[in-house]
């Protein structure tokens, strides 16, 4: 064939494959203002960056290779900022980006480029579930082993975004993930609806079966939720302008806001002089950290704790925080949950980490033990002691129970405000449970008890023993952990932790 045929030849496959399925469903996407999966990638990467793997690949069904260009999934390398990325698209407009075997080749080829070149690793997903022509049988389900790989040592962060109706692969790939966004519309679930309506005899509600309020609010298998695509694109550079690209790299440091710390000076503002009133410690994190830097985590699910990235001096750090505005501070299953789930994406990827504690305890009660508290409690302990990034504690009001263990009481340095209080309970508590006098049946008793029992719980009966490094103005909040991220980012290791937990399982 002559060189001319061959090239024109060429010309019209890389046209096929670039324009992607079905015309009607990209003329729907654009109608509805969404993007497709190769306009993601675009707007995702650097611009004139991606470079792509796996054009030309197509079902490995006969009948199916003239209308399943890229088999359904869009692959390749990029940049983000300047930094290498691996991304994996799934093209909705052909066959609905159905699983099938060579669409997962295409996403073992990038993910393993990813774990072992030091990439961090973004899926863009929307898909209907597996291909049902290529799985069914005894053959089509056996042969699934050859190119599923569910084995993850965090080399590197995940990324997933569900950007459209999610079923299957996209699911397990979210579970597999280090950050998990969505667009609000969209749909995450183990099977369709249709499936599942089938399954169960009666109709599902796709909103109840996997939409954006269950997955952030109730599972909080969701970080994040977004309104357009261009969002969830946007939020996705900014989440990995915290992290290195691999886990064998410090975190990059980036330049201080103007302004920052500035707001140390009026935190007494926002602080309660009277201990039971309740505030919102992210009033605080804001004051603390550098200018607009707080990236908060799963902030819809389990408000009572509060997870997220931010920087100090240019430099990231993980924040675990309790918040007295909600349920008082005290921490249920699920924020130990959410705990745990940052603490292992934390030190996996040498971020130190901030806890800022005021709490009660933990929320004892009937619920509380069905869904497990114990465990919970003992999972996020274990992560804790399993961490090798710095710890640094700052106990603001309360500390009491084993939740001062949990919230920072092992820590690599400690500092107590002088609000602080820490003790097995509440001495308010204590009385009605040791004396079984309450402060309106007897208040004169109930204050000679209280003065008892609520004596040596101060910052600096803490300090006496050095069980804290340092008491400290809450106004010198930042410099003290500015001061202390800098000492222990001194390791030999060059600030990269042992990394522990690479393999905790992904259910948090």
């Amino acid at each position: 064939m002559p060189f001319e045929d061959r090239i024109a030849e060429h010309q019209a496959r890389k046209k096929k494959a670039l324009a992607m399925g079905s015309p009607r469903k990209l003329a729907e996407y654009a109608e509805q203002g969404l993007l497709n999966a190769r306009q993601r990638i675009d707007y995702l990467l650097d611009d004139a960056s991606f470079r792509e793997v796996g054009a030309f690949a197509t079902s490995e069904r006969p009948e199916d290779r003239d209308r399943t260009p890229g088999d359904g999934v869009v692959a390749g390398y990029g940049r983000i900022d300047g930094r290498p990325v691996a991304v994996l698209a799934y093209d909705f407009t052909t066959l609905g980006a159905s699983s099938s075997p060579v669409a997962s080749l295409k996403f073992q080829h990038v993910r393993k480029a990813a774990s072992e070149h030091g990439m961090p690793f973004v899926i863009l997903a929307e898909a209907g579930g597996a291909r049902i022509p290529d799985v069914m049988g005894a053959v089509g389900l056996g042969r699934t082993k050859s190119h599923q790989v569910y084995q993850r040592m965090r080399q590197s962060p995940w990324v997933t975004a569900i950007m459209g109706p999610s079923y299957g692969s996209p699911t397990w790939k979210a579970g597999m993930s280090d950050f998990v966004l969505m667009r609000k519309g969209a749909v995450m679930a183990v099977s369709s609806g249709n499936v599942t309506s089938v399954a169960i005899s009666e109709e599902v509600d796709p909103e109840e079966l996997g939409g954006w309020r269950m997955r952030t609010e109730i599972t909080g298998e969701v970080d994040r939720a977004f309104d357009t695509d261009q969002e969830i694109l946007d939020d996705i550079r900014r989440f990995l302008s915290y992290l290195p690209s691999h886990s064998q790299e410090p975190p990059p440091r980036a330049a201080v806001p103007p302004g920052s710390g500035e707001g140390m000076a009026g935190l007494l503002d926002v602080l309660p002089e009277e201990r039971n009133r309740v505030y919102d410690v992210r009033s605080v994190i804001d004051r603390i950290v550098d200018n607009g830097s707080f990236f908060p985590l799963k902030e819809r699910f389990s408000k009572v704790m509060v997870t997220g990235l931010a920087r100090i001096d240019g430099n990231t750090v993980g924040i675990i925080a309790s918040n007295p505005i909600f349920k008082g501070g005290a921490l249920d299953p699920q924020a130990c949950r959410k705990a745990t789930s940052f603490l292992v994406m934390c030190d996996s990827f040498n971020v130190p980490v901030v806890f800022l504690t005021d709490t009660p305890g933990f929320l004892v009660g009937v619920e509380g033990e069905r869904l497990g508290l114990g465990g919970h409690i003992m999972n996020f302990n274990h992560a804790i002691e399993m961490t090798t990034v710095p710890r640094l504690a700052v106990i603001m009001r309360k500390s009491y129970g084993q939740a001062f263990i949990n919230m920072g009481g092992n820590a690599d340095e400690i500092a107590a405000w002088y609000t602080a209080d820490i003790s097995f309970m509440d001495p308010a508590v204590a009385v009605n449970v040791v004396y079984g006098v309450k402060a309106k049946d007897d208040p004169e008793k109930f204050k000679e008890l209280l003065d008892k029992v609520g004596r040596e719980t101060g910052a600096y009966d803490l300090a006496s023993r050095f069980l804290a490094q340092d008491v400290i103005d809450p106004r010198e909040t930042r410099d003290w952990l500015a001061g202390m991220l800098e000492v222990h980012r001194r390791r030999p290791s060059g600030g990269v932790g042992q990394h522990l937990m690479r393999t905790w399982p992904y259910s948090f």
